[in-house]
């Protein structure tokens, strides 16, 4: 038993070696300032968020699949999205596409609250129990469709979508505040992009692109009939 913890001690210790190298090499090192975003990369534990056939992969800068055709991003472009959404200590964050729950605990960390969809039963019930698990507390989890959002929680300083819709949902867009922004994926296949939505105080919308993406697409439940 002695052995077990021991042994049980040193991963968790190699686990956080890895991941300040991944934080110092793949984020900082290409360009994240933002101290809270990589304050909070240092302290989430990506490993818990893979399966455990990937662990070992864990803070490689790449993507890994989570099961259900879903992936947990790329540590590099958790990090840019959580920069380019300028997320305050009161803002109260929309995920879109739950996933593993990994994006989701690191807004947690950056927010006051986090409202966050799966379309994926399977997915968004997993991701909860290992939330609440894990002490990431201010986050509430939902299965539903993510183009209808939250409207019962709107409206919501920040969104942030992680799968690829062909272009911004309107009915995300009227949940998000005057002074508010959202962050997403958007296009289909290798024609994908980040673009940053600025709503003004008027209700006017700014529109900026950032960078090229691969992200899964976007889809609604099977039983609206839509397109997957």
């Amino acid at each position: 038993m002695m052995l077990l913890l021991v042994f049980l001690w040193l991963l968790q210790d190699d686990f956080a070696v890895r991941r300040a190298r991944m934080v110092e090499e793949d984020i900082a090192g290409r360009g994240i300032r933002d101290p809270r975003v990589l304050r909070a990369m240092r302290q989430v534990p990506r490993h818990e968020f893979v399966l455990p056939e990937h662990r070992t992969a864990a803070y490689e800068d790449h993507p890994l699949p989570i099961g259900h055709g879903a992936t947990i991003s790329q540590p590099f472009i958790v990090a840019y999205m959580s920069e380019a959404l300028r997320v305050e200590p009161t803002h109260k964050v929309l995920e879109v596409g739950t996933g593993s729950g990994y994006q989701a605990a690191i807004l947690s960390l950056l927010s006051r609250q986090v409202y966050t969809i799966e379309l994926v039963p399977e997915l968004a019930e997993n991701a909860a129990r290992r939330l609440r698990r894990l002490g990431y507390l201010n986050v509430q989890v939902r299965v539903g469709d993510g183009y209808k959002g939250w409207p019962e929680a709107a409206p919501f300083d920040r969104i942030m979508l992680t799968a690829a819709p062909d272009d911004v949902p309107q009915e995300l867009l009227d949940q998000l505040k005057p002074g508010g922004r959202l962050v997403a994926p958007i296009g289909k296949g290798l024609n994908q992009y980040l673009v940053a939505v600025d709503k003004k105080a008027d209700g006017s919308i700014v529109r900026q692109r950032l960078l090229d993406v691969r992200f899964v697409p976007m889809v609604r439940p099977r039983q609206t009939g839509a397109a997957h």
